[in-house]
């Protein structure tokens, strides 16, 4: 199986999106319901639960796990990859979304200057600024944390007039600063594309980081026969959270547009 893992609803945009342009694989998709959002969390509390997520995927029988997380990529997969990984699973693949998001960012910029909206955490800790600068020394990354962000997202108020509106004020002090493209450095943000996209304007580009890393991971498997052959073949897909309402419930058969059964799960 591939494994999904975000801190609540955010990581269905990359699970929607590997569901269509890889439909033969089976998905275990978990999200930390009971804990989220991860945001405004401590570095070390932020690793704790990822860890344990990674580990209970692992342990349910994947073979390959995205930390379809930007908070969790940006504060725990390196320290997992690196050290974590190679010490219980060495046979298992954990990938991130920041790398891929930045190398497309990378490419479509004509003018090298970057602007990324995140939540507290994904900003403070210059995730993204560090990659954007591996790809290119020379760009200019100006940055912006939406701590309101996943909150109206997670309460289903995506088209509230509101949202709009506080969208724009946090792209507003980027937009002064003559960024040319916009990452949308949190997996929930895709939910908010059209929002983000009309506070941007025609002359920022602003891409769905979701359908880049799904491709990602597409040209990963094709990278790496000896990981894919190992993934399971079916539709059989299995949803997991740790605190399940029917907000949340509603929220994401909405957004996958399909009914799915959800299983509450607790981390240890």
């Amino acid at each position: 199986m591939i494994g999904i893992f975000d801190s609540g609803l955010g990581g269905l945009t990359v699970t929607k999106e590997v569901m269509r342009q890889l439909p033969n694989y089976q998905i275990l998709y978990l999200g930390d319901t009971a804990r989220a959002p991860y945001g405004n969390r401590s570095q070390e509390l932020i690793y704790k639960f990822t860890e344990q997520a990674v580990d209970y995927l692992f342990k349910q029988g994947c073979k390959l796990i995205i930390i379809a997380c930007n908070t969790a990529s940006a504060e725990a997969l390196r320290k997992i990859q690196q050290k974590w990984l190679p010490k219980h699973y060495p046979a298992g693949r954990v990938l991130g979304v920041i790398r891929p998001v930045a190398q497309e960012a990378t490419k479509i910029s004509s003018l090298a200057r970057i602007g990324v909206v995140g939540t507290k955490a994904t900003i403070s800790s210059n995730a993204y600024i560090r990659e954007l600068q591996i790809l290119n020394p020379a760009v200019k990354v100006l940055q912006q944390a939406c701590p309101l962000l996943v909150p109206l997202v997670e309460e289903g108020f995506i088209n509230r007039p509101e949202t709009q509106k506080i969208v724009r004020y946090y792209v507003r002090p980027l937009k002064l600063k003559n960024i040319d493209t916009l990452i949308l450095g949190c997996t929930h943000y895709p939910m908010l594309l059209k929002q983000f996209k009309k506070a941007a304007g025609k002359n920022i580009k602003v891409f769905d980081p979701a359908v880049i890393v799904a491709s990602s991971l597409k040209d990963y498997l094709a990278r790496h026969p000896e990981i894919e052959k190992q993934l399971a073949k079916n539709k059989d897909h299995q949803f997991l959270v740790t605190d399940l309402t029917q907000n949340f419930a509603n929220n994401a058969e909405r957004w996958l547009g399909q009914k799915i059964e959800l299983k509450k799960i607790e981390l240890i």
